[in-house]
Parts: structure tokens; C-alpha cells; sequence
């Protein structure tokens, strides 16, 4: 019986590519034995390098433009487009952190018009469907940035129109959506959202995650107010609920604010990239699953992308290996259940070393310790 194994690996960051993980993992192999089937198919979870792995992994193509940034400056986006109109965007390429300097940090002012901007393109090329992975935001908008750019327009008491920034929502009083794009009405919108904070109050958008993006304790308390303001004027103007919307309060309040305006649904990051590419099809009747991220840890089984493969890899009864840049959690370490989704976890790290060590030589690494557990594989079969 012909061997068939599927590659479906997450990136090393700071090192691989999702893509390039696999396609190592892949030519290792076939070098191996040129008989065994493989099949390729990065995973992602909804954040950084989700654009990347699924453009390449359904040969896509990628749109670029020049957007608002969250310091209101011009930057360079990009988003994907896979099967003709569906397209895949992540808000950090417009709206993200490391778009701002540390020192001018300051989620008063940030916008997340560029992520809007990014919709707006999607949507006038006439995409259908738009997942947005949401992770590593600059803001804390409640994504009426976003929505300033799609055509939605906020007042404040004397009906002047809201200009960019957290700073701006406690003076929102009014909500007219009447402008909105109108394909933001019939498109179907997917967020990849892997955190449940609400909105508003101590474990919300301005409390949990606001420090990071620049604010004090000062600003920490205004944003909270100007969300919980937010909120009401969308339950009132809107007829949306959002306020202690599991999610709602992902990068800054922007989960609350798609929902919102374009009728959102949030969903496991992973869940959306198993499903956009087919994963479940392409698990069927392969003899072994090989998947990994660069540091397999108690995080991992919280929604990440090799937890998703393995429980989907479990449904289909087909057995698991993970081949990650470091293990740093044993099977005493977790639940039982859990680890028993795995039948190895191996880390390409073969000796003591800097990680900038493993970093420079990731690719020689990973294709070492994928010869001894293919040889290992084969011999099983053999025997």
C-alpha cells in the first residue's frame, strides 16, 4: 500500500514560513522515498502569516495599497484574494502595532481606518466572502475607524462629525450608517478571533491590552468609558448588543465594532483556515499527519493551529507528529486527553544552542530530525 502523509505545519516565527516548513518537511521526504504521497497544507491561526499561507497555499494573489496608517500617515497594506472572491485580510498590515514606533505609542489617537480601507478595496473588487485576522492591533477604536473608511459616519453632540481615535468615542453620540458601502450588506464576513474579552469593564479592551499599545492609567480609564459609550450608542443606533460580546473586545474593540457594522461572526482562527483550506478533505485516507509551530507549548492547546490539526487528525482516526522549533511542555505536563491527540513531539533542536543559533540554521535542523523520524516511520511499516 502506497504511504500518504500530510504536511500541515504552522511557521517558525522569526525563522520559516509556514510554506517553507512544509515544503522542507515535503522534499525531505521525497528524498527519502519518491514512492510516498505528500500533501502540503500550511496552517495558520487567524494571526500574523495567515495572509501568506493561505495566498500560497490556494494560489491566490495579493493586492496592494497604499493606506491610512494608525498614525494617520500613509503606509503600505496588503491583503489576499483565494478562489476569486474570497479575501483574506490581517488588520496589523494596516493597523498594527509594529507599525508604530514605541515612542508615539498612544491608543487616543491610533485609527483602524486602514483596515477598513483594506474592506473597502475587497469589497469593490467584488469579493464575497472577507475573513480578517485581528491580532496585534495598534488601536482601541472600537473599530470605528474601520468603519469611518467604509462610509459610516459618527457625531458628537453638536452633530459635528468624529474625527480618528479612542479619544473620540466618549464624545460619540450619534451613528449613521445610511453611507455604508453597500456590499458591506450582502458580503459575508468571518473574523478569526481567539480571545473572549468583552468590551468594556476589567477585562476588557482598554484594560487588558491598551497598556501595551501606549496608554497610562489615565488613558486606560478614558478608553474604557469612551468603549462603554460606544456600546450604547450601537444598541441604540444599531440594535447591536456588544458590550459582554465574547470577543468584542479583540484588538481594541474592532471585534465588536465588525459585528457591528457588518454583521460579523467571530470564530476560532483555526476553525476558518481548516475550513478555508479543505483541511478535513485533505485528511482522508492519509496514514500520518505531520504538523508543528515554532514553540509548542501550554498555549498551544488553547485554539492553536497544531491543536486544530490533531483533533481533526483524531476525528479521522489518522495519527499525529508534531516537529516544532522548541518543545517546552512533556506529557506529564498536560492533560491526558490532550496529549494522547499526539503520538510524538519532537523540537528540530538536537544539542545546546542560542536560539539564534537555531534560528540561522532552522532549515539544516528541521530537515535532520525529519530523516530520523521518517526513517523511524518506515521501518514501523515495514515490520
Amino acid at each position: 500500500m502506497k504511504n500518504k502523509i500530510l504536511v500541515a505545519s504552522d511557521k517558525y516565527k522569526g525563522s520559516l514560513s509556514a510554506l517553507e516548513v512544509c515544503s522542507i518537511i515535503e522534499n525531505t521526504i521525497k528524498k527519502m522515498d519518491n514512492n510516498i504521497e505528500v500533501i502540503v497544507s500550511p496552517m495558520a491561526d487567524g494571526g500574523e502569516g495567515t495572509v501568506e499561507t493561505l495566498v500560497e497555499c490556494q494560489k491566490g494573489k495579493y493586492i496592494r495599497l497604499k493606506v491610512t496608517g494608525p498614525l494617520g500617515k500613509p503606509v503600505d497594506a496588503k491583503f489576499g484574494i483565494i478562489d476569486r472572491d474570497i479575501a483574506v485580510i490581517e488588520m496589523a498590515s494596516a493597523s498594527g502595532l509594529w507599525l508604530v514606533p514605541e515612542k508615539k505609542r498612544n491608543p487616543m489617537k491610533t485609527t483602524s481606518y486602514g483596515t477598513g480601507q483594506l474592506i473597502k478595496k475587497a469589497l469593490d473588487l467584488g469579493c464575497k466572502r472577507v475573513i480578517v485576522g485581528i491580532g496585534g492591533s495598534a488601536t482601541t477604536d472600537g473599530g470605528m475607524g474601520m468603519a469611518q473608511a467604509l462610509g459610516v459616519k459618527f457625531y458628537d453632540e453638536d452633530n459635528k462629525l468624529l474625527k480618528f481615535g479612542g479619544e473620540q468615542l466618549l464624545r460619540l453620540k450619534k451613528i449613521d450608517i445610511s453611507g455604508i458601502h453597500p456590499s458591506a450588506r450582502s458580503a459575508l464576513f468571518e473574523v478569526a478571533c481567539d480571545v473572549a474579552n468583552p468590551l468594556t469593564g476589567s477585562n476588557g479592551a482598554a484594560y487588558i491590552y491598551s497598556p501595551q499599545k501606549g496608554a497610562d492609567e489615565n488613558m486606560v480609564k478614558e478608553l474604557d468609558r469612551g468603549l462603554a459609550n460606544f456600546a450604547r450608542v450601537v444598541k441604540r443606533d444599531l440594535g447591536k448588543d456588544i458590550k459582554n460580546l465574547k470577543g468584542a473586545g479583540a484588538a481594541g474593540g474592532l471585534g465588536g465594532g465588525l459585528v457591528a457594522f457588518l454583521n460579523a461572526e467571530l470564530r476560532p482562527g483555526t476553525d476558518i483556515i481548516i475550513e478555508a483550506t479543505n483541511l478535513d478533505e485533505k485528511m482522508k485516507e492519509v496514514d500520518l499527519v505531520i504538523t508543528g509551530e515554532g514553540a509548542l507549548d501550554r498555549q498551544t492547546f488553547f485554539g492553536k493551529s497544531v491543536y486544530g490539526v490533531a483533533m481533526l487528525a483524531k476525528k479521522n482516526n489518522v495519527p499525529v507528529i508534531t516537529i516544532n522549533g522548541s518543545v517546552f511542555v512533556s506529557r506529564g505536563d498536560i492533560d491526558r486527553k490532550i496529549s494522547n491527540l499526539f503520538s510524538g513531539n519532537f523540537s528540530i533542536i538536537n544539542k545546546p544552542m542560542s536560539l539564534e543559533n537555531a534560528i540561522k540554521n532552522s532549515k539544516k535542523l528541521l530537515e535532520s530530525i525529519t530523516r530520523e523520524l521518517i526513517n523511524f516511520y518506515l521501518n514501523i511499516r515495514k515490520s
